[in-house]
């Protein structure tokens, strides 16, 4: 049997009664397949990869050892927040990794996001091996894959953790919510103890900000994404009911402007920014929600006023299928 296919017959977990099972299912299982070896966890601070880490401590406590990497493609202030939350509250084994420069001149150039989702996926493993060696014992990679990664990744587009990895991979996989839906993740992580801020956490891809600066990365692109993303976020997030994911992505075009210099208007080349909220289940299918006028509004004056090289915001009202969720 295929171990990446879901079974028809796989009982979908929406209890803590079903979360309990699978828990006890997996611990057991995880403790078979690493036994005394330790396991290096790809910990981005997502739901997903936050359950994979709770499972893991419940499983093998110390033998696991946690790699956050900071590729430059993180939201902003979330390097920050991981630090915060993982190694200061919940005392988890952490390895922060400054890694941005490597990244972006790997980066530098590329605009296939196939190719760019494989180069990032090539260099996280890459690094994780350097970090490994630091360590004694580490025969696995554990990763926060889920189903629809998987689903995804054959026809779709290759995620960085499924399509990207490199053939010569030195380690064994642990990946012990890879057939379940985001659904299912969060109830089990509400069965671990993790917070609600981190169990409903917008879900991000593993490229990151990668996958949202459309194109060919350039360094100032990629920070004006960062700036508007930080807007867009926190303005929707005041909401009273919030998306399951609002965020914003800025594709490698530009168009003409205006700005105003002491008075007189002048042309001006400049970036869009395109706003995206959906809602949905699983991710396989998403809707778009209705955002108040006054709240575009806002994200866009903000936008354009305070974000260098941004001269028009977007509305992006496409759901799936036809379209994805991410632009690349």
């Amino acid at each position: 049997m295929d171990s990446n296919k879901r079974p028809e017959s796989m009982e979908r977990i929406t209890t803590p009664a079903l979360a309990q099972a699978f828990i006890a299912e997996q611990v057991e299982a995880v403790r078979k397949q690493v036994g005394d070896k330790k396991v290096l966890l790809a910990l981005s601070g997502g739901v997903d990869s936050s359950v994979v880490a709770a499972l893991l401590i419940k499983a093998i406590g110390q033998q696991l050892v946690c790699v956050h990497v900071n590729h430059g493609l993180l939201r902003k202030g979330e390097p920050e927040q991981v630090i915060e939350v993982f190694r200061n509250q919940m005392k988890a084994n952490l390895v922060y990794v400054d890694a941005v420069d490597r990244f972006l001149d790997k980066l530098a150039g590329v605009s296939d996001p196939e190719q760019k989702r494989k180069i990032i996926g090539a260099e996280f493993i890459r690094v994780f091996e350097e970090e490994a060696r630091k360590q004694d014992g580490i025969a696995f990679l554990a990763q926060g894959t889920i189903y629809p990664d998987i689903t995804e990744s054959v026809g779709v587009k290759a995620h960085h953790n499924v399509g990207g990895l490199p053939d010569d991979l030195q380690f064994e996989l642990v990946e012990p919510v890879k057939l379940l839906y985001k659904d299912e993740v969060r109830v089990v992580g509400k069965e671990l103890g993790l917070p609600d801020g981190m169990v409903y956490r917008q879900p991000f891809p593993g490229p990151g900000l990668g996958v949202r600066c459309v194109g060919a990365i350039t360094r100032d692109r990629l920070e004006a994404l960062r700036e508007a993303d930080a807007i867009v976020r926190e303005e929707i997030g005041k909401l009273p009911e919030v998306p399951w994911q609002y965020f914003c992505t800025i594709p490698d075009f530009q168009s003409t402007g205006i700005k105003y210099v002491d008075g007189k208007g002048q042309r001006y080349m400049g970036w869009a920014v395109i706003i995206r909220a959906v809602n949905t289940v699983d991710a396989v299918t998403a809707t778009v929600p209705e955002i108040p006028f006054s709240v575009l509004c806002t994200m866009r004056d903000r936008i354009i006023s305070t974000v260098d090289g941004v001269n028009r915001v977007l509305w992006d009202i496409s759901e799936k299928p036809v379209a994805t969720i991410e632009f690349e």
